[in-house]
């Protein structure tokens, strides 16, 4: 186990351009979407962490020939057009979008595919989409819904299938991704509000990069051809991670500082580049151009509270809650309940860890609401193996001393230089 890491506090306001590594959703779904073309795809910008080198190790294990250069942020898949080599045993640790996405796609190949994970990935249910994939033929063995599976694949016919809009969206976007390649396609209804539209609404825009057609209707029904040739990419360029870049807006937010993110946009894939839009509503001064997120802090240096539904944005929940005790009225987060299931329990996780810091909570069922605090405590911050527990505690522990980061060796699920990159230009500001 890695010490204890304790984040210094700054002195003055960050002022800095920082340059955040490529986006896990983004990346992931271009590793899947690269193997089930025919030729050969480059990814630039990539990134390199946990969970896109088990997607991409599953994908060579699957008879899909990848390289890559992780100092130049590039991988080459040479498509196979889907067809996976069967009989492959794969272990895909506690990467969320590796299980959801491949447990889909391995139904369209031929053979046998077992899939396992770390003991939190077997706690994850992912019953809605073996529901789904089962109705379309899919022949699943699990014994409870989640890790380990077994899948015994000879093609997906294509039909017509329902799914959950408050399960995780992860298991929509996994039904987009291989509806091309069934046979007759797909159509997709949804079951009450969709959570997390963004992240599907990024689905759909990268199919269509990718030379799919589909069309819905309000994102309530979904209509997908079957029998698709995807189209190789000779250069696809992944975008930053937005919500990894959260972290260091906040660090603007808190500090009254200047942060700017380079090569993220108003048109960016991801949702979570609209964190900046809560950050905007506390109070600080957010310019959001072609090619770059720049967010300063508030210019009387005091953030504002509010209420804030997140349901869209739900991968930065952790970065305005560490940051939420700083404010001058308290925060209430909402509509998030979903994000109880993910790497832990993060709004139990939330309540405890800002409680040991001193920090009134209330935890409720689908959010928090939190309450200032004059003085933090220090302690050292429990992180659950959870990569966006110690990013988003260490925001807090550059404005408040004596803040630990327990095990911060979990961030190299997304972001394993974090740390790094934080005290380059958190030591400018000391």
């Amino acid at each position: 186990m890695v010490p204890n890491l304790l984040i210094h506090p700054v002195a003055r306001p960050i002022d800095a351009t920082v340059r955040v590594p490529g986006s896990k959703s983004i990346t992931n779904r271009a590793l899947l979407l690269a193997a089930l073309c025919e030729g050969t795809s480059r990814l630039e910008g990539a990134l390199f962490s946990d969970d896109t080198r088990y997607m991409s190790e599953a994908l060579i294990q699957l008879g899909v020939p990848v390289t890559f250069d992780k100092n130049k942020e590039w991988f080459q898949i040479e498509g196979q057009g889907g067809r996976f080599k069967g009989d492959a045993e794969l272990f895909l640790g506690n990467a969320g979008t590796a299980v959801r996405f491949l447990t889909a796609a391995l139904c369209l190949g031929e053979g046998t595919f077992n899939l396992d994970g770390v003991p939190r990935m077997r706690q994850r249910p992912i019953g809605d989409l073996l529901g789904a994939l089962r109705s379309l033929g899919a022949n699943i063995l699990s014994a409870n819904d989640c890790l380990p599976l077994e899948i015994e694949a000879s093609g997906l016919h294509g039909g017509d299938v329902t799914i959950r809009g408050d399960a995780s969206s992860q298991f929509l976007s996994a039904l987009l991704l291989v509806a091309p390649k069934t046979r007759e396609g797909l159509n997709i209804a949804i079951d009450g509000p969709l959570y997390s539209k963004p992240y599907v609404e990024m689905t759909l825009s990268m199919l269509s990069q990718w030379g799919a057609t589909s069309s819905n209707e309000n994102l309530e029904s979904f209509h997908i051809p079957g029998a698709q040739n995807f189209q190789a990419q000779e250069k696809y360029f992944i975008e930053p991670d937005a919500s990894g870049a959260s972290y260091f807006f906040a660090a603007a937010a808190v500090t009254g500082g200047k942060v700017r993110v380079k090569n993220l946009g108003k048109d960016a894939l991801q949702g979570d580049v609209d964190f900046v839009d809560v950050l905007a509503q506390m109070g600080c001064v957010v310019k959001k151009g072609k090619h770059f997120v720049e967010v300063r802090g508030p210019e009387n240096g005091v953030l504002r509270g509010g209420s804030f539904d997140m349901n869209a944005i739900s991968d930065t929940v952790m970065t305005v809650a560490a940051i939420a005790p700083f404010a001058s009225e308290p925060v209430e987060i909402t509509n998030v309940a979903h994000i109880r299931g993910k790497e832990t329990d993060r709004i139990k996780a939330l309540t405890t860890e800002l409680n040991r810091l001193g920090v009134k909570v209330e935890e409720r069922p689908d959010g928090l609401l939190i309450q200032p605090a004059k003085k933090l405590k220090r302690a050292a911050i429990k992180t659950y193996d959870d990569h966006r527990m110690a990013m988003s505690f260490a925001i807090t522990g550059l404005k408040s001393p004596g803040i630990e980061i327990r095990d911060p060796g979990c961030v190299a699920k997304t972001f394993p230089d974090f740390f790094e990159r934080l005290e380059k230009i958190a030591s400018k500001a000391r």
